[in-house]
């Protein structure tokens, strides 16, 4: 039975969610806002976070970011804020999935579980090259540095060294980092952000030997 903790400040969504995932077998725990979804979490132990971007006294980045300061449990955002530049914003600091109100409680749940399940399989310790995750202290390390990746510059290398060899499309990469459809996602913003990784963790950014391009496929780890 899955322990969630929702912070979300609209009292009737938030009675209809909690009752629609009780039914569901999890134990929820409501919170209406920052300083009480704060003080929540450090007095309990849970699964999943599901977190509203707006509260009334705060917002759902300073509590996002404050959790994964101190822990890697999932957190998904619930906002009516759909453009990229929130979606972003909110990967930047931690969040592990974004879903648009309104939205389905199945494909809610379908969510839940997906992010879950990647942090309960997430493995100790990957390695390609000189470079080196650390899944349970969410670090990279080249040559035993901390490399002080982004949120989004992280995510998108756990992604490819947990499938090194295979070809990753960009469609890949959007479903896998940010959203299940990846409508969030443009190919700007992968462009950008592999670029910004490549600098960080390749020897000579221009001429990678980690993560490949495979012209007009996509990308891949190579396996060292």
């Amino acid at each position: 039975m899955a322990k969630i903790l929702l912070v979300e400040d609209d009292l009737q969504l938030a009675k209809n969610l909690s009752a629609f995932l009780t039914s569901e077998g999890c134990t929820v725990v409501h919170a209406d806002g920052q300083t009480s979804g704060l003080k929540a979490f450090e007095q309990g132990s849970f699964d999943c976070v599901l977190l509203d971007l707006s509260l009334g006294d705060g917002s759902g980045f300073t509590v996002c970011s404050a959790i994964k300061q101190i822990s890697e449990v999932p957190v998904i955002f619930l906002t009516a804020a759909a453009d990229e530049a929130c979606t972003v914003a909110g990967f930047e600091v931690g969040a592990d999935d974004y879903i648009s109100k309104p939205f389905r409680p199945r494909e809610l749940i379908a969510r839940m579980k997906n992010a879950m399940r990647r942090h309960n399989n997430a493995p100790s310790v990957i390695s390609c090259g000189d470079v080196t995750i650390d899944p349970a202290r969410g670090i990279a390390l080249k040559n035993g540095n901390d490399l002080f990746l982004s949120a989004l510059e992280y995510r998108l290398l756990l992604v490819f060294f947990s499938n090194k060899g295979q070809l990753l499309t960009r469609d890949r990469l959007a479903e896998e980092l940010w959203s299940v459809s990846g409508e969030y996602v443009s190919d700007n913003t992968i462009n950008v952000y592999m670029k910004r990784l490549r600098e960080k963790i390749e020897d000579d950014p221009q001429h990678p030997s980690i993560i490949v391009t495979v012209r007009g496929m996509g990308y891949k780890a190579v396996e060292k």
